[in-house]
C-alpha cells in the first residue's frame, strides 16, 4: 500500500520546491552539539503545522543526523482518530511525501509483529492521522536512504510493551535503528476546552511552566510509566502513548541520558513571527535520548 499525504497543503507545503524550502528553514537553528549524548537512540518531536512546530522537530532530526546516518526510523504516532484502540503498525509499502517516497522497512516490521502480542498490522489506522505524516519529510530530506516503521500508539499501558517489543525486534537486526515519538504538549485555551488557570497569558504561562514542565521532568528522568500516568491525568500531551513507547524502547536499547533541545509554545512562536497571540496555546518540545 502507498500511504498518500492527507495534510500536505495545510500543515506543510504540498509542492516539492516549497516543501524543500520550508524544511531548510525549519533546520536553520544551530545545535548545542556539546550537550548531545555520544550516541542517540531516539527522540521526541511535535507534530503541528511546520510554521508552528517545524523548527522544534527539526532540532531532533538534526541532532540524530549529527551523530550519523540511520537505516530505519521506528515512528511512534499520537492517536487523534476514533477507533484506533490498539497499537497499529503500517507493515508494508511506502509513504509518499512532496519531496519523494520513503519505503517501509518490511523486514523489521515483520520482526516487530512476531515479537509482539499487542501490536496489530493495520495500515488503515494510519490513513487519517497526521502525527507521523508531518515527520516523514524531515527523514526523507536528511536521511534519503532510510526506511520507516510507523506505529500508531494509543495512550494506555500497552505503549510501554510496544517499546519493549520493538526493542526485541531491533536486537535481532544489524541495522542502525532510531525510535522517534510524535507528540504535542498541553493544549490550553478555550478552543481546547482546557482553561484550568483561566483565559489569558497567566493561564498560558502555567500550561508551559507548570503543566508541560512536569511532564518534561519525567521524560528527562526516562520514566515511561510515570510520564504516561502524568500526561493522562494532567492533559499535558496528546501523544502520551508515543512518549512512553519511545522511552521504553530507548531505555531497553541502553539510553541513560535525555536532553531537552527546545521547549516552546504556539503562543510564543506565532507571537514572534506574526504578532498574533490569541487565547490558545499548544506546547512543543524537542528531546533526544542516548548515552
Amino acid at each position: 500500500m502507498i500511504r498518500r499525504p492527507i495534510v500536505a497543503g495545510r500543515f506543510y507545503p504540498s509542492s516539492r520546491t516549497q516543501a524543500e524550502r520550508e524544511l531548510d528553514a525549519c533546520m536553520e537553528d544551530e545545535l548545542a552539539v556539546e550537550e548531545l549524548p555520544d550516541e542517540i537512540f531516539g527522540g521526541l518531536v511535535p507534530h503541528a503545522g511546520w510554521v508552528c512546530s517545524g523548527a522544534v522537530a527539526g532540532k531532533t532530526f538534526k541532532a540524530i543526523k549529527y551523530k550519523g546516518d540511520v537505516d530505519t526510523f521506528v515512528l511512534f504516532g499520537a492517536v487523534h482518530q476514533y477507533g484506533v484502540n490498539r497499537p497499529a503498525i503500517f507493515a508494508s509499502g511506502s509513504w509518499e511525501t512532496p519531496i519523494g517516497t520513503i519505503e517501509v522497512d518490511e523486514e523489521l516490521a515483520e520482526k516487530i509483529i512476531e515479537s509482539s502480542n499487542v501490536i496489530e498490522s493495520s495500515p488503515q489506522a494510519h490513513l487519517s492521522e497526521h502525527s507521523i505524516e508531518v515527520q516523514v519529510p524531515f527523514i526523507r530530506k536528511l536521511f534519503p536512504k532510510a526506511k520507516i516503521v510507523p506505529i500508531m500508539t494509543p495512550p494506555d499501558s500497552s505503549a510501554i510493551q510496544v517499546g519493549a517489543d520493538v526493542t526485541k525486534a531491533i536486537s535481532q537486526s544489524d541495522k542502525k535503528v532510531v525510535c522517534v515519538g510524535s507528540t504535542d504538549l498541553t493544549h490550553y485555551g478555550p478552543s481546547y476546552g482546557f482553561t484550568r488557570q483561566g483565559i489569558g497569558e497567566a493561564g498560558i504561562r502555567w500550561a508551559k511552566e507548570v503543566n508541560d514542565a512536569g511532564l518534561i521532568d519525567l521524560i528527562l528522568k526516562l520514566d515511561a510509566e510515570a510520564a504516561l500516568e502524568y500526561a493522562r491525568r494532567t492533559h499535558s500531551a496528546c501523544g502520551a502513548g508515543a512518549i512512553s513507547a519511545t522511552i521504553s524502547a530507548v531505555v531497553a536499547l541502553g539510553a541513560d541520558k535525555a536532553v531537552l533541545l527546545e521547549h516552546t509554545t504556539s503562543y510564543e512562536v506565532l507571537g514572534k513571527a506574526y504578532g498574533e497571540f490569541g487565547s490558545d496555546s499548544v506546547g512543543y518540545a524537542s528531546v533526544v535520548f542516548g548515552r
